[in-house]
């Protein structure tokens, strides 16, 4: 009979020895099945992860799984590639236009407007660091911006400041679905009336994995506070202030805590650290001398806030512009195109507009009236928080 052999003892037939060509197959097979196993599993998980709702880009969101699999280091190392390539331009000069951002016309503010940014790169041009109107509220002027050059070397680039004035404005932070997670009560986007009513929003910081602190709301901590880390903190009165971490847990009267890195501005004046070369904590890509998109915010003595954001910033030039905005303390927010944006809203019969603060800003416009996965601060009409 094919396949067997007879006993030499019973005479009954049993199975041929499996040959070399067959049990290699077999061995071969194994590792192959485990290939495929991760082809599809890597397959999968991408997909859900390009999939998940929101307006994050695509290169983003391949970024943001590749970290969350184990995969931080290599995709740290592209990222620096992609700046060595691509570092941004020196010299040259921006179009007026560029300092033009607001509206021109009276400014009549509930507090008293802040003082002219000085350049910080040489003579002022035309209309830079001077404010301008970007929204009003009840008649008042709410919100205020000015342009400025970041340095006196990546000069045909501007980054933007807003006063925000605390009678008219509060703030509310957002969870985002993957940062930190889920907050109970909390929505990972503007819906309801606040879609309907908010004046403007901007991001928040890092991943809690680079954060170097935590966060904490509604009587709950998503990720442990750290004493000593930078932190914004948000009333239930719907105000916002930036300290420095004291300790302990938040007192009565506190509805939520974003930690990020340390301060870049202490008691008004910038931090030692910032200007230290071998510090890593102010971006895992590029560190903080790389002058990249970024974002700060401020608080001011009179209680108002500061956010700067834009291109070409090293982390001396953020804390630079937030002192000189009149910032006694301040801290740094997100970095890098994908995650930084300022963003104001209109609303009438039609719905609510969303509008980027610059065409420049990467991010969409709509990012917030759709699920976000970063936790953002939302900025409300005064009593709406």
């Amino acid at each position: 009979m094919p396949g067997f052999t007879t006993s030499a003892t019973s005479g009954r037939p049993r199975r041929a020895v499996a040959t070399a060509p067959r049990l290699r197959r077999r061995w071969l097979a194994v590792p192959a099945l485990l290939v495929a196993s991760v082809v599809l599993w890597t397959a999968v998980s991408l997909g859900q992860a390009l999939d998940a709702p929101g307006t994050d880009s695509t290169a983003a969101r391949i970024a943001e799984w590749g970290r969350d699999h184990h995969m931080s280091g290599l995709i740290t190392l592209l990222e620096q590639w992609q700046y060595k390539l691509n570092p941004p331009k020196t010299g040259g000069a921006p179009t007026q236009g560029d300092l033009q951002v607001g509206a021109a016309g009276a400014v009549r503010t509930e507090t008293r407007r802040p003082a002219a940014v000085p350049s910080q790169a040489g003579p002022a041009l035309p209309g830079e660091g001077q404010w301008r109107p970007l929204y009003s509220y009840q008649g008042h002027t709410a919100a205020l911006v000015t342009s400025l050059r970041p340095d006196g070397v990546h000069t045909s680039y501007v980054v933007h400041a807003v006063w925000l004035d605390p009678r008219l404005n509060s703030f509310v932070l957002h969870p985002g679905s993957k940062e930190p997670g889920p907050v109970a009560h909390e929505s990972s986007q503007l819906t309801g009336k606040a879609a309907s009513t908010v004046l403007a929003s901007f991001n928040s910081g890092f991943k809690m994995d680079d954060a170097q602190g935590g966060y904490w709301q509604d009587g709950h901590a998503v990720a442990p506070l750290r004493a000593g880390a930078a932190s914004m903190v948000l009333g239930n009165d719907g105000s916002l202030k930036v300290e420095s971490w004291p300790g302990g847990q938040p007192g009565a009267g506190v509805a939520a805590v974003r930690q990020n890195l340390t301060l870049l501005v202490d008691k008004g004046k910038v931090a030692p650290a910032v200007s230290d070369p071998s510090s890593k904590v102010w971006g895992k890509t590029v560190g903080n001398a790389s002058a990249v998109w970024r974002s700060g915010v401020g608080t001011r003595a009179d209680g108002s806030t500061v956010v700067v954001l834009g291109p070409s910033l090293t982390v001396t030039a953020l804390a630079q512009i937030l002192r000189d905005t009149g910032a006694v303390e301040a801290m740094q927010l997100d970095i890098n195109k994908d995650w930084t944006s300022f963003i104001t809203y209109t609303h009438d019969h039609s719905g609510t507009t969303p509008t980027k603060l610059t065409s420049d800003e990467f991010a969409a416009a709509n990012r917030y009236l759709q699920p976000s996965s970063r936790d953002f601060v939302a900025v409300m009409p005064h009593g709406e928080s």
